[in-house]
């Protein structure tokens, strides 16, 4: 599949950076407008108050008109008073509404109406005093009426007395009555007796009333001019009156006007943001779409992918499990022949040989060594990339450790002048608890390494305890031919090492250094390395430090040699079970063997016995089957005597046996002096030896068979030799027919157990042809149609080896 890049997410970023944007200019272009609008509402209300003011103030400005036509038209002062007063206010009240009005020109026309009331109060003023004027006129007439009643009381003759309207009369019908009047009043006869004060009293009241009239005549003159000063002071009070309803009139149509102006940019302010929120919502919703359709073509795309890749990655896991599966079977079937190799060999090294069959034997053992360390890596890396490692918490020496692996190691390398140097703090003599099976394994491949690239010169182990960080470190110091610093951090990589020219000169899978260093996180540690090409390496490993608190009971050491002791063993495959038994009976102990458990346990019912030794993966019965009933069934002759597990499997840990019941694993394959000292680790109740498992992987060669391996574990046996083959040949015809029908049954469970069972023997004589199909036919479920065409080739093959068989053993 392509390496195709999601953009998804840049593009909902994007959408959201958008819309928050567009969310951000809609909401500054909301609060401008809502800022606009609160100032236009704020300016509203004021203009709505200077509106109401103003007609508070035109309120006023009539009621003080119609106080002031009282005032004029009555004589009362306090109607005059009261008209000042409410004048007053109403000058407070103009004032108040200069602070409300918004321009020069308005504040200019109100100081003009009170200017123009205090003119009309002063109006009103001389208005009142012509009325007093008027009113002297009046007495003046009332006193010349009053000198006339007497003229008539002292017989003088009057104009009413002949007209009853004088007054309306015209002025020339009105002097000539006054002339008869006169001349009538002049012929009228004199009383005698009173003559001269009658005469004193008409001469003083004619002048009086000549001075009235005069004094009239000059007051009606006066009243002319009043009267013509009054008309002009109303046309005043009307003009004032006018100037104030105009001014005021100005004043409220400005406000009026300036509130309709803000009303209608109320509306405008309302009616633009109505269009920048239906605009926002509508960009919004088109930018919403346009990247959905963008996001969801996308995800449609990232489905598609993701459904490519999971359908890769089963397909992946698939594999790694199938890989998985085959390592571990393949391991499991090769540590079987592998632990007979092993074993043989060591037994051959420890009889008596000449020189060159002490050669061959070695070389074997060397080989055997090799593949063994070859399968164990690679299924700890499939194991490790899986998360199958099992990390194990119990108490060890690590000096012991070191020094088995140091030496171990430099056994192996006896011609090169290599000096081992060992530096080990005191304070690590105690025993600490970690998992001292996958310490060795880091410990054995560094230091191998060491040894494996250092001609001359020294390797030098130094450990030391930092009770401040609570670690162990462990430096290994070589003067082999280092490593470049760029190559340094590939040397942690799988199948990879620091030069081409390495694997050619110095052989290895570059498998080893990877193992360590996953292996040493995986404990909870760190691995390093400091090198300078041709100056050496050092590699330092730091893990964490735990002492064990637990107290160790000093016992004397149980001499197993002395007592011939009971061993039971139980194992499907027959060659390893001889292989055992052989080894055994070599150290002095009683064995009785099984190739099945319920024979064991029918025989345990009524023997008596020290230890068990039992493979664990048996057809009839498996180990884990057999410790149970062992346990449980009261007839047994058991009283917790120790049972040992031989197992070529590598996925559960040794708390899992202990659990179980087991008093510790054997991992094939193995040597039988691993074998020895667990037997006597138990019995000596001391430390029981952590051994790393080995594996073999045999390679098929050209030959059809080869009968090396059978001879070197039956040496100057050539009838035993022949007997085997005999029970071989025999066992293989009767388990190939059982094959057969199987096949044609299509029962997977059995075409596994037979096979398991008919493998071994074929891979002993190398048979490696027939071992692969049969390999084929254990590991996989296949499909009846390759199932069919297997067994037909095994047979056409397994006549074929048998009759080159017969031929050689003959």
């Amino acid at each position: 599949m392509e390496n195709k890049k999601s953009y998804i997410p840049i593009k909902v970023f994007i959408s959201y950076l958008v819309l928050v944007l567009l969310f951000g200019s809609v909401a500054w272009f909301l609060y401008s407008e809502t800022k606009s609008f609160s100032k236009n509402e704020n300016r509203f209300t004021e203009k709505n108050s200077s509106i109401l003011k103003v007609s508070n103030v035109l309120s006023d400005l009539y009621e003080t008109e119609s106080m002031a036509r009282i005032a004029i038209q009555s004589e009362s002062e306090k109607d005059f008073k009261d008209y000042v007063a409410k004048t007053i206010i109403l000058k407070v009240n103009i004032d108040s509404l200069k602070a409300v009005v918004s321009t020069p020109y308005q504040i200019k026309l109100l100081d003009s109406v009170q200017v123009l009331l205090s003119k009309k109060i002063q109006n009103i003023q001389q208005l009142k005093a012509i009325k007093n004027k008027t009113e002297d006129e009046a007495a003046v007439s009332n006193a010349i009426s009053d000198l006339t009643k007497m003229e008539s009381s002292m017989r003088k003759l009057q104009l009413e007395d002949f007209v009853k309207s004088p007054a309306t009369m015209g002025n020339y019908e009105r002097n000539v009555l006054q002339k008869y009047v006169a001349y009538l009043n002049q012929n009228i006869p004199d009383d005698s007796t009173n003559t001269l004060s009658k005469k004193a009293s008409d001469s003083i009241i004619s002048v009086s009333k000549i001075l009235l009239n005069q004094v009239q005549k000059e007051t009606a003159n006066k009243k002319k001019l009043l009267n013509l000063e009054e008309n002009k002071l109303l046309q005043n009070e009307l003009s004032i009156s006018d100037q104030l309803r105009k001014v005021l009139g100005i004043i409220e149509r400005e406000i009026i006007l300036n509130t309709t102006q803000n009303y209608l940019g109320r509306e405008a302010s309302l009616k633009k943001t109505n269009q920048i929120v239906t605009t926002a919502a509508i960009i919004g919703l088109l930018l919403t779409l346009f990247f959905l359709i963008l996001i969801l073509n996308d995800f449609s795309k990232t489905q598609s992918y993701k459904k490519q890749l999971q359908a890769a990655n089963l397909k992946a896991r698939k594999l790694l499990t199938s890989r998985e599966q085959l390592i571990s079977t393949v391991s499991h079937d090769l540590k079987t022949p592998l632990s007979t190799i092993i074993g043989y060999t060591e037994l051959l090294i420890n009889s008596d040989l000449n020189t060159k069959q002490l050669y061959f034997t070695k070389n074997i053992k060397g080989s055997s060594d090799y593949i063994s360390k070859l399968v164990q890596d690679l299924l700890d890396f499939t194991q490790i990339e899986a998360g199958k490692i099992t990390i194990e918490k119990i108490p060890f020496s690590l000096p012991d450790i070191i020094n088995e692996v140091g030496n171990s190691i430099q056994s192996v390398y006896p011609q090169k002048p290599i000096q081992l140097l060992l530096d080990i703090d005191p304070a690590l003599q105690q025993r600490i608890v970690g998992d001292p099976f996958r310490l060795r394994q880091i410990l054995s491949n560094i230091i191998g390494n060491a040894f494996k690239f250092t001609e001359k010169g020294f390797i030098k182990v130094e450990v030391k305890a930092n009770f401040e960080t609570n670690k162990i470190t462990i430096q290994i110091e070589d003067s082999g031919i280092g490593i470049a610093e760029k190559n340094q951090q590939l040397i942690f990589e799988e199948f990879t090492q620091a030069d081409d020219k390495i694997e050619k000169k110095y052989g290895g899978t570059g498998l080893g250094l990877t193992i360590s260093k996953k292996m040493t996180t995986i404990l909870g540690g760190t691995l390093r390395v400091k090198s300078a090409l041709g100056k050496g390496s050092i590699f330092e490993i730091q893990i964490p430090l735990c002492y064990d608190n637990t107290l160790l009971e000093k016992k004397p050491l149980f001499d197993t040699s002395k007592k011939k002791l009971i061993a039971i063993i139980i194992d499907y495959d027959q060659s390893l079970l001889q292989l055992t038994t052989e080894v055994l009976i070599q150290h002095h102990y009683s064995v009785f063997p099984f190739n099945n458990a319920p024979e064991a346990l029918i025989w345990i019912e009524n023997n008596a016995f020290d230890f068990v030794i039992t493979d664990i993966q048996m057809p009839d019965m498996d180990g884990f089957i057999f410790i149970k009933e062992l346990q449980n069934t009261l007839k047994l002759n058991y009283k917790n005597q120790a049972v040992i597990a031989v197992t070529g499997r590598q996925d559960l840990s040794l708390e899992d046996y202990k659990r179980a019941g087991f008093a510790t694993v054997i991992r094939k394959p193995f040597s039988p002096k691993v074998m020895l000292k667990t037997i006597n680790a138990i019995f000596n109740k001391s430390e029981i030896p952590i051994i790393p498992a080995k594996n073999n992987n045999s390679k098929n060669g050209d030959k059809l068979y080869s009968l090396k391996v059978l001879k070197a574990f039956l040496p100057n046996e050539k009838e035993a030799l022949k007997e085997v083959l005999k029970v071989f040949m025999t066992s293989s015809r009767e388990n190939l027919e059982l094959l057969e029908q199987a096949a044609l049954d299509n029962n997977y469970t059995q075409i596994k157990n037979i096979t398991h069972k008919m493998n071994p023997m074929f891979k002993q004589i190398e048979a490696f042809d027939i071992s692969n199909i049969l390999d084929q036919l254990e590991l996989k479920d296949t499909e009846s149609p390759e199932i069919n065409r297997a067994v037909r080739d095994l047979k056409n093959k397994i006549p074929v080896l048998f009759i080159r068989l017969e031929k050689e053993i003959n």
